[in-house]
């Protein structure tokens, strides 16, 4: 019986670090994933030259986009999804149910079926002190989400001081190897 490997579900919003998602999907592969890559509109958008090299190393169509109906799915069934970086927009956005982006939509059903979602922040203080976020973050974890914001997690820096080479990719790949029994 051939052995297969956990499908990982590799999600980012645009924020600097998903600049660096083909050095992760490398890692989460090495760590006994298959990848399966969706970004944002606005994340597609800032690796559209990069997105064949994407596809030829996952093996899978990079999503951005909500398929047609009728349309063949042309990825493996999800075993966990990590959503990262994630943006106070798509933090809220998933929070509220507000799925206009296909990383968004699939994010919100996997909560209804039980499928493990990690989230790990990628803002600054300025906008985690807007009153929205944290409610977000509050109902992602009510709901079973794991959010990784804060010490152990992803740190929020002052505006103008992000540091995109320090965002703990490792800790965001552990957290989701910890959501699965293997």
């Amino acid at each position: 019986m051939p052995v297969t490997r956990p499908v990982l579900y590799l999600f980012g919003s645009a924020a600097p670090p998903v600049l660096d998602v083909a050095h992760v999907v490398r890692q989460a592969q090495d760590r006994g994933w298959d990848v399966a890559l969706g970004l944002t509109p606005t994340a597609a958008s800032w690796l559209q030259e990069e997105l064949p090299q994407l596809e030829s190393l996952t093996g899978y169509p990079v999503k951005s986009a909500y398929r047609r109906p009728g349309d063949p799915d042309l990825l493996p069934a999800a075993d966990a999804v990590l959503l990262a970086p994630a943006t106070m927009n798509s933090i809220n956005s998933l929070a509220l149910g507000i799925t206009t982006s296909w990383i968004i939509g699939f994010a919100a059903e996997a909560i209804g079926k039980g499928i493990p979602l990690t989230v790990m922040p990628c803002t600054n203080t300025a906008l985690t002190g807007h009153p929205q976020f944290p409610r977000s973050v509050t109902t992602l974890r009510e709901a079973g989400v794991r959010v990784l914001l804060g010490e152990g997690g992803f740190v929020p820096n002052v505006p103008g001081q992000g540091r995109p080479d320090t965002y703990p990719w490792d800790v965001a790949l552990s957290a989701v190897e910890e959501s699965i029994p293997r």
